[in-house]
């Protein structure tokens, strides 16, 4: 698969300057749900986005109702980074919360990424409708085999 620039990888602010310890915060300042689904709308533009050449279908996340596109990099201490857009909002927003919890980070982390009791701690699991739900999962599981996946070469 051809994919961007290792910079771009290591450039990524998710899971460094936006963390999940930070989000949490945000997002449980805001005491009704409505509030919180405006904040996880409005997160998918502190991601940056991916150029229209790397949204290719090889980079496809299956599983999603929404376009969305996931890259993976190890580098050479085997941390990993990840760049990853979709079409929809929704699903961009949800990919920050994902990415701010295991990007840069080690085989251990991506191994015990338990997004389902932050989520519903946050009350994204009792919202979140099956598809959305469905598409999460779909992500999270695509990151795990990409993290896991043998490096080239």
């Amino acid at each position: 698969m051809i994919k961007p620039g290792i910079q771009e990888f290591l450039d990524s602010p998710l899971g460094r300057e936006l963390t999940r310890e930070q989000l949490h915060q945000e997002l449980t300042a805001q005491s009704h749900w409505q509030g919180r689904y405006r904040i996880i709308m409005k997160l998918g533009s502190r991601m940056p986005a991916l150029a229209p050449q790397w949204q290719r279908e090889d980079a496809e996340v299956a599983g999603c109702e929404s376009k969305a596109w996931l890259y993976h990099h190890r580098d050479e201490q085997g941390q990993h980074h990840f760049l990853a857009d979709s079409e929809s909002r929704i699903i961009k927003g949800l990919l920050v919360l994902i990415l701010s919890t295991c990007n840069h980070s080690s085989d251990q982390t991506i191994r015990d990424l338990d997004l389902d009791s932050w989520f519903s701690e946050l009350g994204l699991s009792a919202h979140l409708s099956p598809s959305r739900a469905n598409g999460v999962a779909a992500l999270v599981a695509a990151i795990r085999t990409r993290a896991s996946a043998p490096q080239p070469g």
